[in-house]
């Protein structure tokens, strides 16, 4: 099993394994120091306790509503350990980035993606309080947010990705928020989404741009994924166009042989695979990206530059300087941040190289809630349990067809490593993996909002 550096990007392919050191290793001896708690910023108006019921029991504040969080605060509550709950989360509905490809070329319709926090908070037992995030005084155990502070015994932090524009060579602000409005990427979900839907819904030819990034991304088969399915849906169309696919890795990061025989064998007219090919710069007025090799021409674009841990996890002073993703700073077997085992951060905001995907983060987050019982009743946190990384990616629309991979890791204590490890992979594509793709998207939905 061959090591990569934790800088790398994490590959699959057939079923190999590619190893990558953490942060544990990275960090040293900090593990058993004693994390200065961050210094708070005062902010007029935040002080005031946020008008939330008085809690029945040690108190567990949950930051963010994705897959993460939602899983978190479901199954905290769940945990049998007389836990108050609270999700913190800005948004007031829930969109599904996973799945949300099929959406973008009418596959599915919006109820699919969209879900109540309301309903799952009721049906779990737990507070959802709509509210946005502003500061942390780890100290005193407060978080600020726009609807007053909140003290909190224990507190779990899965606020996500932010995108990385310098990374494709777009440092001006207004350069980087013109990208932003006319290109979304479409890995966040929401607005981006929409946008790229009226795009793709009102796209009457030419070349339809899709990128992949470097490093480890969210969604390691996304974009491979949208570039067939609006390849697919060009076709249905009958619409004179074809996707033009820049990846900036070597080839097909993962499910390699299934991809590219979507490519070859269903869209070798309409898509045009061109690896190796790092964006240096975007030329928005004339619509074209840059590379030191030349610039391709586009009529639309979903631009995705590589991503990074959540901006909160900066801004609450809890990120790695020396992570080239500012991932937060934390014990990679336990998910607290060093020296601090009150604070725990989980889902795509965490260092260790797991793949940022939906199914990951359901299935890490039932152990970060496990470990923060466990301490809550005064017990020693459970052994380390392997995430699971299981992923569709749907290649074909018509008829619906997928492909998928389903993987655990393993953990070397010896050099502090991770590497994949039961690795299946399944890359000829079919209707019937294309209807278990949705039967296993409706499992999610239905263990985080049931």
């Amino acid at each position: 099993m061959g090591k990569i550096s934790r800088r790398q990007f994490i590959k699959l392919s057939g079923t190999t394994a590619a190893a990558a050191g953490i942060g544990a290793g990275a960090l040293g001896g900090a593990l058993a120091a004693e994390a200065a708690p961050a210094k708070r910023i005062v902010h007029a108006g935040i002080d005031k306790p946020a008008a939330l019921p008085k809690t029945q029991g040690k108190r567990v504040v949950v930051v963010g509503g994705g897959w993460s969080g939602l899983t978190a605060a479901k199954y905290l509550q769940k945990a049998g350990a007389g836990l108050d709950v609270v999700l913190v989360e800005k948004n007031a509905t829930f969109m599904s980035c996973p799945m949300s490809n099929l959406w973008l070329t009418g596959l599915v319709d919006l109820e699919f993606l969209t879900h109540s926090y309301l309903d799952a908070a009721r049906n779990n037992g737990y507070l959802f309080f709509n509210a946005t995030v502003v500061d942390l005084d780890r100290g005193a155990r407060v978080l600020y947010t726009d609807q007053g502070s909140v003290h909190y015994d224990y507190l779990v932090l899965a606020p996500g990705i932010d995108y990385n524009y310098a990374s494709i060579g777009v440092t001006d602000p207004a350069e980087e928020y013109h990208l932003r409005n006319h290109f979304p990427a479409g890995f966040m979900p929401g607005s981006e989404h929409v946008s790229l839907r009226n795009k793709l819904q009102d796209f009457d030819g030419g070349e339809f741009l899709v990128t992949v990034p470097g490093g480890n991304y969210r969604c390691l088969p996304g974009p491979y994924e949208r570039a067939c399915l609006i390849a697919s849906y060009l076709k249905k169309e009958k619409i004179a166009g074809k996707v033009i696919l820049l990846d900036t890795n070597p080839d097909v990061t993962i499910k390699k042989e299934g991809f590219h025989a979507a490519f070859d064998e269903l869209f070798k007219d309409v898509l045009e695979y061109h690896p190796s090919f790092e964006i240096t710069g975007v030329d928005l007025a004339n619509k074209r990206v840059k590379s030191e090799f030349g610039e391709v021409q586009f009529a639309e674009a979903s631009i995705y530059p590589k991503v990074r841990a959540a901006r909160l996890i900066e801004t609450l002073g809890l990120a790695d300087g020396k992570s080239p993703q500012l991932e937060a700073r934390i014990d990679p077997l336990t998910y607290n941040v060093i020296g601090d085992e009150r604070v725990y951060v989980a889902g795509d905001a965490r260092p260790m190289p797991f793949s940022k995907s939906g199914n990951t983060a359901n299935s890490e987050a039932k152990f970060v809630a496990r470990i923060i019982a466990a301490r809550a009743q005064g017990k020693p946190a459970p052994a380390w349990e392997s995430p699971n990384t299981v992923c569709y990616s749907v290649v074909n629309g018509n008829p619906l067809e997928a492909i998928s991979v389903d993987a655990h890791y393993v953990y070397h204590p010896e050099d502090k490593s991770f590497a994949f490890d039961s690795v299946k992979m399944f890359e000829k594509r079919d209707a019937a993996r294309g209807a278990a793709a949705l039967d296993w998207a409706k499992a999610l939905y239905r263990d985080m909002f049931a």
